[in-house]
């Protein structure tokens, strides 16, 4: 038995030998896409949070890389950090993350990316004030560990992105 799940717009197979393997070692060995980030290994700090949208569900969803297993990803949709810029073309949160100088190593930078992501495709049919963003923001970022302390950049860049979608919006 085997299945097909996408990354950043390729199918892959997967047999039924690597249902078990976790997505963050199938995307480093399997997909040569090393720019999701291994580093606690449990799911606590997001450093490899990608982007999910599980066959049958219209929503994306960031997920887990270091913890799930492919076996859970059946037909799903995914977006790891290499598949977010458009060629040379950065998205707008990558860009805001370098304009309010938001990362010192840079380690964790692609969990952010992808959560903000996210966020960001919500925010665009969401319902929302800008007296709601903070802890929308909150939600969205908050559980991300940054050992170099840039919560408070990362925050800001992904608050502007967002003022400025509200904006648009209205």
């Amino acid at each position: 038995m085997s299945f097909s799940l996408t990354i950043n717009g390729t199918t892959h197979r997967v047999n039924e030998a690597q249902a078990g393997t976790r997505l963050l070692d199938f995307l480093h060995d399997t997909a040569n896409l090393t720019g999701t980030k291994r580093c606690c290994g449990i799911g606590i700090c997001r450093a490899c949070t990608v982007a999910v949208q599980k066959a049958g569900n219209g929503f994306t969803e960031p997920m887990i890389a270091c913890s799930t297993p492919l076996a859970l990803l059946k037909g799903a949709r995914i977006t790891t950090i290499e598949g977010v810029a458009t060629g040379d073309r950065l998205s707008a949160i990558q860009q805001a993350f370098l304009d309010h100088f938001a990362f010192q190593c840079g380690y964790c930078t692609p969990g952010f990316v992808m959560a903000s992501e996210v966020f960001l495709d919500w925010l665009k049919t969401a319902s929302v004030t800008e007296a709601e963003l903070d802890a929308l923001i909150e939600n969205a970022i908050g559980d991300h560990i940054c050992r170099c302390t840039g919560y408070i950049r990362y925050y800001e860049a992904l608050k502007a992105v967002s003022r400025k979608m509200l904006e648009a919006k209205a």
